[in-house]
């Protein structure tokens, strides 16, 4: 035998003894890994215990709390969002009313500059009659702004009595006009929107006849629009009046105030 073949013959017989060794390794780790799944598996879970019937209702209970809270503050913060937009809303149509009330005073001088000339003492001076054009032309222009601007002239000449629209400055005995009727007007009142800017001054009449049915008493600005901000409307009233009593002064608050009883 020549060495070439004994040197595979060699070989041969070794890949022979190792063979039986591998599978036994090959086999060992399978084992070894297969025991080591079954452990990191653990045990399995066993199903939940029905909860009782307490329990259940306590959950309940606690489910039908958070939802009503959660509806209140839901409310809530839509209250507060309305409020905002409304508050909002009073700012912007409001915001002239100070300037508006001093401007009255504006326009209240312009009348009585065209109504201090006579007729007769304007057809005699051209120059006159001119300046009176201006001035009565400004009076328009001032008008008209107010108007844009919702500022409206409150009629009480001949009207019921009505506290929130009319100032009474004093009464007047007048067996011919119904009680409580307006039968003088010193200074007019203006409301702007749906509030009252300044109430009119007038004289009262007393010892009449009782009113009859007849024409109704001016309807307070805004009519349903009032009534859906009442506590707005009253409060902004209020601080109007307030700020008139300040102005009339001593001289004027002294006077007896008119309460629309005959």
């Amino acid at each position: 035998m020549s060495i070439e073949e004994e040197e595979e013959s060699e070989r041969a017989a070794a890949e022979a003894e190792a063979g039986p060794v591998e599978s036994a390794a090959v086999a060992e780790a399978a084992a070894v890994a297969a025991e080591a799944g079954a452990e990191g598996a653990g045990p399995t879970p066993e199903a939940a215990p029905p909860a009782s019937p307490a329990r259940v209702a306590e959950l309940e209970a606690e489910v039908a709390a958070l939802t009503d809270r959660h509806l209140r503050a839901r409310a809530e913060i839509e209250n507060l969002r309305r409020r905002a937009e409304r508050e909002r809303q009073d700012a912007l149509r409001y915001a002239a009313a100070n300037f508006a009330r001093d401007m009255i005073a504006v326009a209240e001088n312009l009348r009585r500059a065209i109504a201090s000339v006579p007729p007769e003492a304007r057809d005699g001076n051209d120059l006159l009659k001119t300046l009176l054009a201006g001035v009565e032309m400004t009076e328009r222009e001032l008008e008209a702004a107010f108007q844009r601007h919702h500022i409206r002239r409150i009629e009480a000449l001949g009207r019921p009595f009505n506290a929130e629209l009319h100032q009474a400055v004093f009464e007047v005995e007048d067996a011919a006009a119904p009680a409580g009727t307006v039968v003088q007007e010193m200074a007019s009142g203006y409301t702007i929107h749906d509030r009252l800017l300044r109430p009119a001054m007038v004289a009262v009449a007393k010892g009449g006849p009782p009113r009859d049915a007849g024409p109704p008493a001016p309807e307070a600005p805004g009519g349903g629009a009032a009534a859906a901000e009442a506590d707005e409307g009253a409060r902004g009233r209020g601080a109007d009046r307030a700020y008139q009593e300040a102005e009339r002064g001593p001289a004027e608050g002294a006077g007896r105030r008119y309460d629309g009883s005959a």
